[in-house]
């Protein structure tokens, strides 16, 4: 079952001249003819070089730009109609350093007016399951990069919705960290199966993380393939030795240089 659905999406800005005037403006052709399908309950990943309007394309499918060519909908209903709650987290971990870790995780439920009370005694089981427990009373500037971004995750996954949209959450990290947070990633996901477009510019951590690739060409971004992994789940590191992987990894490579 198709769960996101982009048809010809493209995305021009208004870029005004240095030292020009407003009626200067130049078109900057951002997406061009963009098309993707992405299943319930799949784990996709978006991939392209840097200035390709990745990130524009999640903010798209999230509903936050509606001033687009072309159609996007989710679950069937078009995202520029009607407000479709997802679960978005964009590239830094974005926590407030004047709250804890459980404020902070906790902002979601606070926002719709939940049960607070409810909320903080389900995310005992949470905190432990995001490798956080014990932690929940320590502000951001006392964590480590990985334990702030498993904190931004956490909230993320509180938020309402089926679907998560993950912009470049470890592209911050060092190498260690971040195939640590892949592999937490993972766990986490296997665990819940929520649909999962994750926007990348790292070659090995798209083909090693998904489902499939979308590869994206440099700006005006359109997408010039999607390759499907056939890799056994749970993933190992072990497929990243695989001659399997390293042709996944050259398909990428070809459908970048397209």
């Amino acid at each position: 079952m198709d769960q996101i659905v982009v048809r010809g999406v493209s995305k021009s800005f208004f870029r005004a001249p240095e030292n020009k005037k407003k009626s200067d403006s130049q078109l900057l052709e951002v997406l061009q003819n963009v098309n993707m399908t992405v299943e319930a309950n799949e784990f996709v990943s978006v991939l392209g070089p840097s200035g390709c309007g990745k990130s524009t394309l999640l903010k798209i499918i999230a509903g936050l730009d509606k001033h687009f060519a072309g159609q996007v909908e989710i679950d069937g209903r078009d995202v520029t109609k009607i407000r479709i709650p997802v679960r978005y987290m964009l590239q830094k971990d974005h926590l407030m350093p004047w709250r804890t870790l459980e404020q902070n995780v906790l902002l979601p439920v606070e926002l719709a007016k939940g049960n607070m009370s409810e909320a903080r005694k389900q995310l005992i089981t949470h905190l432990e399951e995001f490798g956080l427990s014990g932690f929940e009373h320590y502000k951001p500037h006392e964590l480590s990069g990985g334990m702030k971004q498993r904190a931004a995750l956490l909230r993320t996954y509180l938020m309402q919705g089926d679907t998560m949209l993950l912009d470049e959450p470890f592209g911050a990290l060092d190498e260690i960290t971040r195939m640590q947070m892949q592999d937490w990633l993972l766990k986490v996901w296997e665990h819940h199966r929520n649909t999962v477009v994750f926007v990348t510019h790292a070659i090995e951590e798209a083909v090693y993380l998904s489902d499939k690739v979308f590869v994206m060409s440099a700006r005006p971004g359109c997408i010039t393939r999607c390759i499907n992994i056939d890799f056994p789940r749970p993933r190992s590191r072990e497929m990243l030795l695989e001659t399997k992987f390293l042709d996944y990894k050259r398909a990428v490579l070809e459908g970048l240089m397209l």
